[in-house]
């Protein structure tokens, strides 16, 4: 059975988004049908329709969000029709090298839904991240399924599917921050505003929020930075030193994904400190460092890879946390949206005006 629903397409490079016809197949082994209620809208789909991620057009975008399990393949077992989940993009193989080593959240091979979505014509649609969730109904792979506590708001239980596990992950697992850290969060943004709770709950002592938007710094102290940085009236780095004893941050966060903010981190960080990327470049984009600061300051240089989180392990913890009060995620949520708005959201992301435009279907 082909079931037709609405979903949002960029057809070709740049142009503004369409809301369409597509036909979702029935899942097949190793597949599952997820009927969407949310779905954020993040940078990454963004990406997407300009090409900056691959020109596999026709894109069928959407990806950090959770519904509800329809149907799933005969050999499925990990999710069952019912089942309330957050979709993700690291469905872990088991198999691969990184798996055999015990660090499965570094899947080399993670698995994607094996058959097509297409457009009413037949055109095999590129679903974004492998998932493809603005629409009303998506496959995916059973693995970029994960169940949790169905209390959870869809709302924001799915931006953990990206932005916000992200943010989290590049504080609590890649950066590792430790009980009484001092980190300094670049960029103020859904992912760094994530960063900054991910590093509360780690039990850093201080958390320094660096922007150059006064709103943006607003947002962050709410979202529990001990101080504020606005880098268009000072020297962020120089700040940064000021307010850790001279020494720099102990865990430095980029959360924009320009040059210049990276060597920022890295000059604001301690010696033998850890700077961590997390936000998205433009792979046009280069760093030039002096080789004898890199050595001489030691520490580690680290890339964040959907916050180095393991979906199977991390999404029922989180929304464990929600449900407590302890994780804030309904408050990256700033407005809701119809699919329809999607093109809207993306001028809105871009101007600054919103931590999270979700759809709603």
């Amino acid at each position: 059975m082909t079931h037709e629903v609405q979903g949002v397409v960029a057809r070709i490079q740049g142009a503004p988004v369409q809301t369409e016809t597509i036909l979702v197949p029935d899942p097949g082994p190793g597949e599952a049908l997820v009927r969407v209620q949310a779905c954020g809208v993040c940078h990454t789909d963004l990406h997407y329709r300009e090409g900056a991620i691959n020109d596999d057009f026709p894109f069928l975008l959407g990806h950090e969000a959770a519904g509800i399990v329809e149907a799933v393949g005969s050999d499925v077992t990990g999710v069952a029709p019912g089942d309330f989940v957050i979709l993700n993009w690291r469905a872990v193989c088991g198999e691969c090298r990184s798996c055999r080593r015990g660090k499965p959240w570094l899947c080399f091979a993670t698995h994607n839904a094996t058959q097509k979505m297409t457009l009413a014509d037949g055109t095999p649609l590129t679903p974004a991240l492998g998932i493809g969730a603005f629409a009303v109904k998506t496959l995916v792979a059973a693995g970029q399924a994960t169940k949790v506590d169905a209390a959870a708001s869809p709302a924001a239980a799915g931006l953990l599917g990206c932005g916000v596990m992200a943010g989290l992950g590049a504080a609590m697992f890649t950066g590792e921050v430790q009980k009484g850290d001092s980190v300094a969060v670049f960029g103020c943004g859904g992912v760094g505003d994530a960063a900054i709770v991910g590093a509360r709950l780690a039990g850093a002592a201080k958390v320094i929020a660096v922007d150059l938007d006064a709103q943006k710094l607003e947002w962050a102290r709410g979202f529990g930075a001990t101080h504020t940085v606005d880098a268009s009236k000072e020297d962020a780095v120089e700040a940064v030193r000021a307010l850790t004893d001279g020494h720099g941050a102990d865990v430095c966060i980029e959360a924009v994904g320009r040059p210049e903010v990276f060597q920022q981190a890295f000059f604001a960080r301690d010696l033998a400190g850890t700077v961590v990327q997390v936000g998205v470049p433009d792979p046009s984009m280069t760093i030039e460092l002096p080789m004898i600061e890199f050595f001489g300051r030691g520490g580690a240089l680290k890339p964040s890879w959907y916050g180095d989180c393991l979906p199977s392990r991390d999404f029922p913890m989180l929304i464990d946390l929600y449900l407590q009060g302890r994780l804030p995620l309904d408050k990256f949520v700033s407005e809701t949206i119809a699919l329809d708005a999607v093109e809207e959201a993306f001028h809105k992301m871009e101007r600054g005006d919103v931590l999270r435009s979700v759809v709603l279907l």
